[in-house]
């Protein structure tokens, strides 16, 4: 009875997608770009951040049912491009063949969000390509931790770290009562993009003089962000609607790039999450 009841909410999901994107309207500004930045937390838990959050496996039927209706709302803004967290520097125009392989029927059983929301997405649309538009880049973590360390300071960098523990503590818990469109509706709400941002802007504190590794911190991170919009930037075209899915970390100083591009505008992912 369980296995009906899921088939037959996938099946609605599925139908209310095609409704959407066949239906879905292009932005009154045709001739400016709008874009939707999407931050998520990592579904395959790689475990590549300063605090990694354990995760509900996206795999089971439940899960998968979520993120057809997840796709049938991110419809509504009818992408024109999706654009994702992955290196496409070695590939001609930055379109990553994986997407073909997803768009033949492989890559289902993936644990990633590029799989699973971003090439779901396109595919969704009939999108001939997705973009990887990632850059690699330094976070000299280690190096705030030795000058902390040496300067009466290790106090209070350990204070911020057990504040993101207790916030992804507070992340793995919720997601057990939360749907991932509610999940990432949370991970996308202004208020907190900000305060995910402010970690790094607080490590302004380690450093005197000529001595600035939290200052170098910020750059170098500032910087890998400003390489992956570069990359959105000269891959956009005029009246096109792009839908940006990064690591939530990156969304603060990716909204700021779009805000600050001429003639573009930067439309609230929390807006197609409801």
């Amino acid at each position: 009875m369980q296995r009906i009841a899921m088939t037959m909410k996938a099946s609605a999901a599925a139908l209310l997608l095609a409704a959407t994107a066949a239906h879905a309207a292009p932005p009154k500004d045709a001739a400016g770009v709008q874009v939707v930045v999407l931050g998520t937390y990592h579904f395959g838990n790689p475990g590549s951040d300063i605090v990694n959050t354990k995760v509900d496996d996206v795999l089971q039927p439940h899960r998968q049912v979520e993120l057809e209706a997840l796709t049938a709302k991110l419809a509504r803004f009818a992408p024109t491009k999706v654009m994702v967290e992955r290196d496409g520097d070695k590939h001609e125009g930055q379109r990553l063949p994986a997407y073909d392989a997803w768009r033949a029927g492989g890559r289902r059983d993936v644990r990633n969000e590029v799989e699973q929301v971003g090439y779901r997405l396109a595919a969704a649309m009939k999108h001939e390509a997705v973009y990887g538009i990632d850059a690699d880049g330094d976070f000299p973590f280690e190096a705030v931790q030795t000058w902390a360390k040496k300067n009466g300071a290790e106090a209070q960098l350990n204070a911020q770290l057990d504040e993101l523990k207790q916030r992804s503590k507070a992340d793995e818990q919720a997601q057990y009562t939360r749907t991932i469109m509610q999940t990432l509706a949370a991970f996308n709400d202004p208020a907190r993009i900000l305060h995910d941002h402010q970690f790094n802007t607080r490590l302004l504190r380690m450093g005197r003089g000529a001595d600035q590794p939290g200052a170098e911190l910020l750059g170098q991170w500032t910087l890998r962000n400003a390489r992956s919009c570069g990359r959105m930037v000269q891959l956009a075209k005029p009246g096109d609607r792009i839908l940006v899915l990064f690591g939530a970390g990156h969304s603060h100083l990716l909204r700021q790039c779009v805000r600050e591009q001429p003639g573009w505008t930067l439309v609230e992912a929390v807006d197609y999450l409801r």
